[in-house]
């Protein structure tokens, strides 16, 4: 199967918002897909990681550039 990558853009937002909308677009792709998420709230860097370990996601990569994360996710 070919993953397929999709983006959420999540910049401006702070939690709980960027998490919820996380999880919510999760549900919404397949299994082996990729997203890669943009995030600018440094509370969403904790809150991200917790939801990893209660849903079936891993982080691929995440690259930290100025002021915004980017954390690759694939739905497992």
């Amino acid at each position: 199967m070919v993953k397929k990558q999709q983006k959420l853009d999540l910049l401006g937002l702070k939690c709980p918002i960027p998490v919820l909308k996380l999880a919510k677009k999760i549900t919404q792709i397949n299994v082996g897909d990729v997203l890669e998420v943009m995030v600018d709230d440094p509370k969403a860097d904790n809150d991200i990681e917790e939801l990893v370990k209660n849903i079936n996601i891993k982080i691929l990569n995440k690259i930290k550039k100025k002021k915004i994360l980017t954390f690759y996710i694939e739905k497992t």
